[in-house]
């Protein structure tokens, strides 16, 4: 048999898993969507979506219209769900169930590139039932009808270790592409919400094979991480040719503000407009005043703000509730409190035993410091029971961390979980928390929840086995 053969004969199982994966998430979102469509007008962010979507599916850009019909150029929330939310309306026409069909085919993405990231961690079946978990994700399948950014950020920013992946796998002289992709992957996530720029560096530091040296490293980083900006640069030349301030959004001085808020304890508060900003009322100037008089109040009370980063914590991480949360808003006749109650359980549940998986995984894995590990995993553990599960995750962000430089020799799913989680609850930690935050960490806990059955949390096989074999000389 010649190789060109094996090769092919070794592709049929990846495949098949492919299509199980794909099959039940495209199944599992287009039922959601069906069932939604129609019932479920956008609400909060996701009313603002639907408009500015609408606008520029008809031309009219990124503006907003005024009740005394003032047109302005508007950037208060980043451009890229917008975009997304356009395409699908100027294809299908301006139904929100249209942008909730773009929403699931993005989802179900995300759950192919958790398997194929899943596949480089673990055994072909715990690969497989990885894939399949996030596929059938609770809290990810019932966010689908949600005109909002965090189940699209999940995905892109798994899309985006997947990439981080092939140019890990790619012969030196074929790694230059997957690092663009990379880059490029994240520059479009960014552009739906721009902390996700946070986690290029932990993607692309990782993107080298281990036994590279830093500079090959650093080299990778600079690459994606620029290109990833690079991508960003022409809306923030828009805002600051159009707004007179440049950046990808304007509601950062918002957030920090109303995250200073003890009345909001750690979440969404009725934002009080300071008296320094009552008479600024230009969208980008409005926010460049929060932002101001936030650290204004933060320096001249710094305890009392960090004091409040625990409530946060635990406003993004004990309990995600997003799904539930948005469909009650849209139609609480629809989705009462008690189907939103139903949904939250089971929700909790599944979250947190796949985050009690992840830790066991963390201090079980080969690396250093293996009884600090332990240490940390046990006083966390029992946090995964209690209300305070915020504990637990920032216990898993800390277990990870201990294996310092012997994160490069893992599958880069671990360094990018603990990204993931890391910078999630140092954003929150800042600003203001909520539960449907935490929807972006979920893909990545479950996939390492996945490795725990794997002998001493190293990958069962050999990434060619499992890899993209299309590259295999032939």
């Amino acid at each position: 048999m010649n190789r060109a053969l094996r090769a092919r004969l070794a592709r049929i199982p990846r495949i098949a898993d492919d299509a199980v994966v794909i099959g039940l998430a495209a199944l599992a979102r287009l039922v959601v969507v069906a069932w939604a469509a129609g019932k479920f007008p956008p609400v909060a962010d996701g009313s603002y979506y639907h408009v500015i979507g609408e606008r520029i599916a008809r031309g009219q850009g990124y503006t907003w219209l005024w009740p005394d019909g003032a047109v302005t150029y508007a950037a208060h929330y980043p451009v890229g769900y917008p975009w997304i939310v356009a395409g699908a309306y100027r294809l299908l026409g301006p139904e929100p169930w249209h942008a909730m069909l773009a929403n699931a085919l993005i989802g179900v993405a995300g759950a192919w590139a958790a398997l194929a990231v899943a596949r480089r961690s673990t055994s072909r079946a715990l690969a497989l039932l990885a894939g399949v978990l996030v596929a059938l994700h609770p809290a990810l399948v019932a966010y689908t009808p949600a005109l909002m950014t965090e189940g699209v950020t999940a995905s892109l920013c798994m899309l985006g270790a997947w990439a981080a992946v092939r140019a890990r796998e790619a012969p030196e002289r074929r790694r230059l592409p997957w690092l663009a992709v990379l880059g490029l992957l994240i520059g479009a996530c960014t552009l739906v919400r721009p902390q996700a720029i946070l986690i290029a560096p932990f993607l692309s530091w990782f993107a080298v094979p281990p036994e590279n040296p830093w500079r090959p490293r650093l080299r990778a980083t600079l690459v994606a991480c620029g290109l990833a900006a690079l991508l960003c640069v022409p809306w923030v030349v828009r805002n600051e040719l159009r707004m007179g301030h440049a950046g990808l959004s304007f509601n950062g001085g918002w957030n920090l503000l109303i995250g200073n808020d003890p009345a909001g304890r750690g979440g969404w508060a009725e934002l009080k407009v300071p008296e320094a900003c009552r008479l600024v009322f230009q969208e980008a100037d409005k926010d460049a005043c929060f932002g101001r008089e936030a650290v204004k109040q933060i320096l001249a009370q710094p305890l009392a703000w960090a004091a409040l980063a625990p409530s946060k914590l635990a406003v993004t991480f004990d309990y995600c509730g997003g799904a539930g949360w948005y469909l009650r808003e849209s139609n609480g006749t629809v989705f009462t409190d008690d189907w939103k109650l139903r949904l939250g359980a089971v929700e909790t549940l599944w979250i947190r035993l796949t985050l009690l998986a992840s830790i066991v995984w963390a201090a079980w894995a080969r690396g250093p410091l293996r009884r600090l590990r332990w240490a940390l995993a046990a006083a966390s553990i029992p946090f995964v029971f209690l209300q305070h599960g915020w504990v637990a995750w920032m216990g898993l962000a800390a277990v990870l961390a201990c294996s310092g430089k012997a994160l490069r020799r893992m599958p880069v799913l671990v360094p990018a979980t603990l990204g993931m989680v890391a910078t999630t609850g140092l954003t929150h930690a800042v600003f203001f928390g909520s539960g449907r935050y935490s929807l972006v960490v979920l893909p990545f806990v479950t996939c390492l929840a996945c490795g725990l059955l794997t002998a001493g949390g190293q990958p069962a096989h050999t990434p060619a086995l499992e890899g993209d074999l299309a590259d295999a000389p032939h």
